[in-house]
């Protein structure tokens, strides 16, 4: 069952939202997408394939756009006004009652671990290429886990290494470039593991 909504955030925008649901959900799972002034939204390619994937594996999915975004209302914050569009979608994760996971890739990724660092909430994180440029020091506890292409050109995968080895994250190198072309269902595969 795929299903449209709105949410609204606490500073009050309204961010356009898309459920995506088996028929029996055994988890939730809330996925950030990519940087929206390089067109990034909920609609990427790679994340709707990893929706699908994450369907298969029994878990129900909450797309948003950020601010913005698509007919998100609002401006791009830079990874600030986007903190409290993640809040408005977990808030939303959490009414269904299903244990929660938190997801994203690229902005969307990094922005899911700066919400994390700063809730202290130990919630199961299993995120796509962040930049490491500008990723949180510490972060609260609970199984993490970063899925990179072997060939990424966009991030410093060593630097990412680096990060991941520094906070005892999973690190899961795999075939493949930033984007992932054709391979989203593998890549949500290897998603969903870091949640089982």
């Amino acid at each position: 069952m795929s299903e449209r909504i709105t949410l609204r955030t606490s500073d009050g925008e309204t961010l356009e939202a898309r459920w995506d649901v088996p028929s029996q959900p055994t988890g939730v799972v809330v996925v950030c997408h990519p940087h929206p002034l390089q067109d990034g939204s909920m609609m990427a390619p790679l994340l709707i394939a990893v929706t699908t994937r994450l369907n298969e594996r029994g878990f129900s999915v909450l797309r948003f756009n950020f601010r913005g975004t698509g007919a998100s209302t609002g401006e791009h914050d830079y990874g600030e006004g986007e903190l409290l569009d993640l809040t408005a979608a977990v808030a939303a994760a959490r009414e269904t009652g299903l244990s929660l996971h938190l997801s994203g890739w690229s902005f969307g990724a990094g922005v899911a671990l700066h919400w994390l660092a700063g809730q202290g909430d130990p919630i199961p994180y299993a995120g796509i290429a962040p930049p490491p440029g500008d990723l949180p020091d510490e972060l609260p506890g609970g199984p993490k886990r970063i899925v990179v292409g072997t060939r990424d050109q966009v991030i410093e995968v060593d630097a990412l290494r680096a990060y991941a080895e520094k906070l005892s994250i999973d690190l899961v190198l795999t075939p493949g470039d930033h984007f992932f072309h054709g391979r989203g269902k593998k890549i949500g595969t290897l998603v969903a593991q870091g949640f089982e």
